[in-house]
């Protein structure tokens, strides 16, 4: 077939919807003309791919919102729903091309709001804001002036307080050309107890690498600190494992954030070398955690210091062959090993979320920054722009012959 005839062919497939099986196959033998072909078309089929949108329930104040599916030509789904911005579905492949959902998380929004949810608060796929992490004491001081905030957690602050950005109703819009949704909250003076209104961007991208990128964007008119991250859960077994243990977890940061007892940040940025904490050689998440108090919940001090886009994590897991690699322009990123699962919450395919069923890596500013004058500085000033990118790439490895 000729170079120009192949590509007509590519398209016009594209156009009706279907495949070319060289879009799928993970042996081929095409040329590299062949190849780029492929690419292109992958590409304009994806853009042309319309966003799926259906009701996900009403509020407990009797709000509806909203369910928002993104798909790629290569099998991977996302479903976004603009109550808390939460990932509630993510399907990708496994090494034998057969689908699984690696994301915990419910079938409806009343999921989310359930008494057991509320009480255990895990915070399933959701947007944490204002300050992502703990601040200490519910309190800092910002130009002279000391603000307190919810203690939700102990003594502390945790994940934005009591009604944080993952308990409100975002706005949502569809941006054109791509399968990506933006995301919009305004968040008052006050509101948490923070300074300055604060107007959030984040919008989701699901590209056609199956990469499910994250872009997060803010303004303030008072100083105010500001943290955001996504709390997803995941487990890459996609329900053919008991729980996350065996996952192979590689995080690129030699330091961590040593905690007291209430996971609040001392201060101490420690080496992980010959220590439990050390993930910079691939090592299963359950390899050591039974000589860690409690299991992980840590904060990993990242090389990347200049905000640029960089790998932070890789996580692979046997069973299904699945990777994912994890990069940001954060400094930090919080490793937590689903610790206060305990099984009391059951979400889609009537699974039971027990301890250990799934992990996080949530991209972020250190925890306690607010009061950490070391640390690297978090608050937003106005006329300043809050730019940070969070990239969750997917991927096989051992993938059988197709």
């Amino acid at each position: 077939m000729k170079k120009s005839n192949l590509r007509y062919t590519l398209l016009l497939l594209a156009g009706l919807g279907l495949a070319a099986p060289t879009l799928y196959s993970c042996n081929s033998k095409s040329t590299k003309t062949e190849e780029n072909t492929t690419s292109t078309s992958n590409e304009e089929t994806n853009a042309n791919m319309s966003i799926q949108k259906e009701s996900f329930g009403k509020t407990k104040d009797g709000t509806e919102v909203q369910l928002y599916t993104l798909r790629n030509e290569k099998g991977v789904e996302v479903k976004i729903t603009n109550y808390g911005g939460i990932v509630t579905s993510l399907i990708t492949p496994d090494k034998n091309n057969k689908p699984g959902d690696v994301v915990l998380g419910f079938d409806n929004v009343e999921g989310y709001q359930s008494d057991a949810y509320l009480k255990s608060g895990p915070y399933f796929g959701a947007l944490i804001g204002r300050y992502g992490n703990r601040i200490a004491k519910g309190q800092f001081t910002l130009d002279g002036k000391t603000y307190t905030l919810a203690k939700n957690n102990g003594a502390n602050h945790l994940h934005g307080g009591i009604k944080g950005f993952d308990k409100v109703v975002w706005q949502a819009e569809e941006v054109p050309g791509q399968q990506a949704l933006k995301l919009t909250y305004v968040s008052k003076d006050g509101e948490e107890g923070y300074p300055g209104t604060l107007t959030t961007h984040v919008t989701y991208t699901l590209t056609p690498d199956n990469e499910l990128r994250i872009d997060y964007e803010a303004t303030t008119d008072k100083a105010t600190p500001i943290n955001l991250t996504n709390h997803s859960y995941f487990n890459l077994a996609a329900g053919q494992a008991p729980d996350a243990l065996g996952h192979i977890l590689t995080i690129n940061a030699d330091r961590y954030t040593v905690v007291d007892a209430s996971l609040i940040p001392t201060g101490e940025l420690r080496p992980v070398k010959g220590t439990v904490m050390d993930f910079t050689q691939p090592t299963a998440i359950g390899a050591r955690i039974a000589q860690v108090e409690g299991g992980y919940d840590h904060n990993y001090a990242l090389s990347n210091t200049d905000g640029s886009l960089k790998q932070a994590a890789t996580v692979y897991e046997p069973t299904s062959g699945r990777v994912m690699e994890v990069s940001t322009t954060e400094p930090g990123i919080q490793f937590y090993s689903g610790n206060f699962l305990d099984g009391s919450l059951t979400g889609k395919n009537n699974t039971a979320y027990k301890k250990h069923y799934g992990f996080c890596l949530e991209t972020q500013h250190f925890p306690d920054s607010p009061n950490q004058p070391s640390f690297p500085s978090t608050i937003l000033k106005p006329g300043d722009t809050y730019k940070t990118s969070t990239i969750y790439k997917f991927s096989v490895k051992d993938q059988a012959a197709q």
